[in-house]
């Protein structure tokens, strides 16, 4: 569709701002069996997983069989508002730590009875020599140590445990990892970052990395607390905790199975979908912005004794195996089944091509990459069997609080993950009719940022006003007319690209 009917369609939804295909065997181990159904429809009512009812127990009540779904959630409701908050547990191996030695841990909220765990690693890139690190100690100490973290915490989007907010994973044991390692969860210690200093200077902080042995222990410290009888374990995260999904994920399901569990292992990796930066840098990486995320990949590797998975890395030589970091890359050599999450214009993507929007002026060019970063990411996640890839510019997605509210094609991410669910069931049921209406499939057709009518608001940094698309380009000095673009022209099938929703 040409460009200006994108154009003339921004400006009618002002207000709108801002085939390795995986599921289970029956039991056990996951495997890449075809279950890829892509039929597209309309949002429906949630409904419980039938991998597992209503069993048992909520924490200070009783659920039964007969209540149906309404009266199960006003009793879960009910019955847990008191212990909603996810609880501090420090990790019981002291030898496992933050950044700066201080102890590292875990947030749980269980749920008597479930046997669904959902275990979220927490994003924040990395840091990759001494000077990032201390410049990221200075500035976020929260990602690097534990020494500020509060008793509890809340959860929100699909780490709540309110079933309005999160209909279909509220009543599960909900484990929070906060991320204060640094490495994208790879490190395996106990490389330290040490400098000598002279008399009378400072003394040096030193670093360990440890990312990767955290969420080892984890969840060995979660066996007491009934891990071993899950029958889905869900490991989850957003940006580099998505990443993180993505390099832990067989050590995981690896881990449980040593362990004596039966636990299907999935993962679902919310904006942890990077591409190489197309951008020359400066290759002695003197700060973060002048280097590339693959040199500091690189240098990272290294500092923090980083480890990727074993298919991958031997998909590549010596010294190679910082590709592995890269999901398109690292995707088809994994066996346990996935979720991908992917805005197709990433903020954080852009923000590594030097594109902060609404924070400077926007080059011709750089306004090309942006549009040809939708495509390439669009084009790198053809071949992923569970999808959810609006055509909007953000960063992360499932643990935003209006999370129910983004839709690709009529479909919302609960709703699309809860018929992913469904697909195990029926390969559980060795069911070959595909699931009808019920897509997990989703990737946004429409080419321009903004174009998916549920699209976030984009806000004005200074005034914190909402803006249209171009809005905001002109206001980042874009000369429209020069690029072509005719508003008045083009008019006649807007109405139906709004009604498709993107």
């Amino acid at each position: 569709m040409k460009i200006l009917v994108h154009v003339v369609f921004l400006l009618l939804i002002g207000g709108i701002c801002c085939q390795n295909n995986r599921n289970a065997k029956p039991s056990g181990k996951s495997s890449k069996k075809n279950q890829g159904n892509q039929n597209q429809g309309a949002e429906a009512v949630q409904s419980a997983p039938e991998d597992e009812p209503h069993s048992g127990p909520v924490e200070s009540g009783r659920e039964g069989n007969s209540g149906g779904r309404a009266a199960a959630q006003q009793s879960a409701s009910q019955n847990n508002k008191a212990s909603d908050d996810m609880k501090l547990h420090v990790l019981k191996n002291t030898q496992v730590t933050c950044n700066d030695g201080t102890a590292a841990g875990f947030y749980l909220k269980e749920f008597k009875g479930s046997k669904r765990w959902l275990v979220f690693l927490e994003g924040g890139w990395c840091c990759y020599n001494k000077d990032s690190c201390d410049t990221r100690y200075k500035n976020i100490p929260r990602l690097m140590t534990s020494s500020d973290w509060p008793q509890t915490r809340k959860g929100s989007g699909i780490l709540s445990a309110q079933a309005e907010e999160n209909p279909h994973w509220y009543n599960t044991n909900i484990v929070f990892i906060p991320y204060c390692s640094s490495d994208v969860w790879s490190g395996t210690g106990p490389t330290a970052t040490k400098e000598r200093r002279g008399p009378g200077k400072e003394k040096e902080k030193d670093y360990t990395f440890m990312g990767s042995l955290i969420i080892r222990e984890v969840i060995k410290d979660l066996v007491p607390k009934g891990i071993k009888q899950a029958k889905v374990v869900m490991l989850a995260g957003t940006s580099a905790g998505g990443t993180g999904v993505l390099l832990n994920i067989e050590r995981v399901s690896s881990q449980l199975e040593q362990l004596g569990a039966e636990a299907q292992v999935r993962g679902l990796v919310d904006s942890g979908w990077f591409l190489e930066s197309k951008q020359q840098r400066v290759p002695d990486c003197p700060d973060s912005v002048s280097c590339s995320p693959v040199d500091a990949i690189k240098r990272g590797l290294k500092l923090w004794n980083g480890v990727v998975p074993d298919k991958c890395r031997q998909q590549y030589k010596k010294g190679e195996e910082w590709q592995c970091f890269f999901s398109h890359k690292l995707y088809s050599s994994l066996t346990s089944p996935l979720f991908v999450v992917q805005w197709l214009f990433d903020e954080e993507q852009l923000r590594v091509e030097n594109i902060y929007l609404g924070g400077q002026t926007l080059s011709e060019q750089q306004w090309t990459y942006m549009q040809n970063l939708g495509k390439d990411i669009k084009n790198s996640l053809k071949d992923v069997t569970a999808v959810f890839a609006p055509s909007c510019l953000a960063h992360t997605l499932i643990t935003k609080s209006n999370w129910m509210t983004f839709q690709v094609k009529g479909t919302s991410l609960p709703r699309a993950l809860q018929c992913w669910d469904k697909s195990f069931q029926e390969a559980n049921r060795n069911s070959k009719t595909p699931l009808k209406g019920c897509p997990f499939h989703l990737i946004d057709t429409c080419h321009w940022p903004q174009c998916n009518p549920t699209c976030p608001a984009l806000v004005d940094q200074a005034t914190q006003q909402e803006l249209t698309l171009l809005q905001m380009l002109v206001g980042m000095g874009l000369d429209l007319q020069k690029l072509g673009l005719d508003l008045r022209r083009d008019s006649s099938s807007i109405t139906s690209m709004v009604s498709n929703g993107g």
